[in-house]
């Protein structure tokens, strides 16, 4: 039966995700950047506004082969696992933020109430968690009626109560002034110049969305299989997703910083277009021997996610002479011989081939992390 099968397509899918995660996240210098490696400043949207969206997407891939097993075991079982991940990704992703907990230049302990609450880890366990309780009790008509309300009704929020003058800014974001109310300024991200956090709380309503449709598809694939069916639907109901995102975007603008209603549409249709790719590339012509690269990144995505931003971290904190490691990699020895945007780009990929490296040995230990 098609239910039975093992996706390699969805694997290799969740692998190249946290590839290029990994490698827009940890550039040589974030002064030296290729254009396509960069968020989009604020509306507008580059091929790495696609990357966080699409593991949350993932994760709702994943959740369509482990949701239907919980049927019969009965909903302490439910409850017990779907808790016990949010508290435990939640809590890491917290962790990573206040990480390594202690300053070297001072010789002080970080200050916790400095600590950013928010962030990428938070609002996956979040976007998880409530997902699991839609898909666990809702019929998957439900689930696509509810899904449209989260991204109408957050885009009335946005626009009734922000800012009259333009709800869509960094200033009139409404978003922010329920962040700063609930969490405080210290708590928040200041990448922006300002307290305002692109995780916050309001905009992780409509991200729920990128979990319950990877759902949905994850699903569609599951029950469907692998044939041309399949796949046509997917690319159909991909291209429709973008063009509907492209209309509302003449209202409410594609900006990943806020998680707009048309952001998610076309990350969505993007997502499920780029996976009937490779159901057809691998599952329909089995040209598979590219793919060995990325399954190990997605064999340990959330393990590899956090080994990378502890190592990172990692890399900017062990001294090689006057300067850290990272500095020394990047400046000294990419930087020796390559013009500083190419070198950036060496270092981000160099890092990454690190993270592949553990990886490649766990999954020929056999050792998988799973939350």
């Amino acid at each position: 039966m098609a239910e039975n099968q093992r996706y390699l397509a969805l694997d290799v899918f969740r692998g190249m995700t946290v590839c290029f995660m990994i490698i827009v996240n940890s550039p040589g210098s974030w002064g030296h950047i290729y254009a396509p490696l960069e968020h989009a400043p604020w509306h507008g949207f580059t091929p790495t506004d696609l990357v966080f969206p699409s593991f949350l997407f993932a994760v709702g891939n994943a959740l369509a082969f482990v949701m239907y097993k919980y049927e019969g075991q009965g909903e302490s079982i439910f409850w017990t696992r779907t808790i016990k991940r949010l508290c435990i990704i939640f809590l890491i992703g917290y962790l990573l933020s206040w990480f390594p907990f202690y300053n070297f230049g001072t010789g002080e302990f970080k200050a916790i109430g400095h600590t950013r609450i928010p962030g990428v880890l938070q609002r996956i366990a979040l976007c998880y968690f409530f997902a699991s309780i839609i898909i666990h009790y809702c019929s998957k008509n439900l689930i696509v009626i509810i899904s449209g309300l989260l991204l109408l009704g957050y885009w009335i929020v946005v626009y009734a109560f922000g800012d009259p003058n333009d709800p869509y800014s960094l200033s009139g974001f409404i978003g922010n002034d329920m962040d700063k109310l609930l969490l405080g300024d210290n708590h928040l991200y200041h990448g922006e110049g300002v307290a305002f956090d692109p995780e916050g709380i309001l905009s992780t309503l409509p991200a729920i969305v990128n979990v319950t449709f990877g759902y949905l598809a994850g699903d569609f694939i599951r029950k469907n299989g692998n044939n041309f069916e399949t796949i046509a639907k997917l690319m159909l109901y991909g291209a429709g997703a973008v063009v509907l995102a492209l209309t509302w975007h003449m209202a409410f603008p594609i900006n990943k910083k806020l998680w707009t209603s048309s952001f998610v549409l076309v990350t969505v249709g993007i997502d499920m277009m780029f996976i009937g790719t490779l159901i057809y590339v691998i599952e329909i012509l089995k040209k598979v021997k590219w793919t060995n690269f990325f399954v190990v990144f997605g064999r340990n995505p959330l393990f590899i996610y956090i080994l990378a931003d502890v190592l990172i971290t990692l890399f900017y904190i062990i001294p090689v002479g006057d300067k850290t490691f990272g500095g020394w990699l990047f400046e000294d020895f990419y930087g020796s011989v390559m013009s500083p945007i190419n070198a950036s780009l060496a270092f981000a990929l160099t890092f990454m081939l690190i993270n592949w490296a553990i990886g490649y040995v766990m999954d020929k230990k056999k050792i998988y992390v799973r939350v």
